[in-house]
């Protein structure tokens, strides 16, 4: 079913379009030093929209990888300039996805960018992950959540 909503995704709505000229405008901003946290997460956006039903957008910081400080810093600061636009691309999305839902056949377009939203608000710190980790890292989340939860009750029990 992946690979036919992919398939559906790249030939009748051009999705390689999509992702084609995200990685350009993404290779653009890392050439110029200054956007290159958006830059970085526009590349990773590609990267999804090439096989968007098999692959997930996650935060970095999920993956437990870490950053030096001072580029920590500088995509705080290039976060908030870009927020603006970011919401504007998500409201604009937002009239796309519902346009989308309208046909039949447009649906499986307006999933791809219903899963994109986040990362148009904000690329900055974005990953592009298959589909499987994606869906691990959600487990492992929420066992968490419950071994937390069992053990306040248990604490609150005795």
């Amino acid at each position: 079913m992946r690979t036919l909503g992919n398939i559906i995704w790249h030939f009748p709505f051009f999705g390689w379009v999509s992702a084609l000229l995200t990685f350009l405008l993404g290779s653009l901003l890392v050439i110029t030093v200054v956007g290159a946290p958006l830059g970085l997460g526009l590349i990773q956006l590609s990267k999804f929209l090439m096989a968007p039903f098999s692959s997930a957008m996650i935060d970095s910081r999920e993956v437990s990888t870490d950053q030096n400080k001072l580029w920590e810093s500088f995509g705080l600061i290039v976060r908030i300039l870009y927020f603006p636009i970011g919401l504007l691309l998500v409201i604009f999305s937002l009239f796309q996805i519902a346009g989308l839902f309208i046909s039949l056949v447009g649906i499986p377009v307006a999933m791809v960018l219903a899963k994109s939203l986040s990362t148009f608000l904000n690329p900055v710190n974005k990953k592009c992950v298959s589909k499987s980790i994606a869906n691990e890292m959600e487990n492992r989340k929420a066992k968490a959540q419950v071994d937390m939860i069992e053990s306040k009750r248990a604490a609150h029990v005795s």
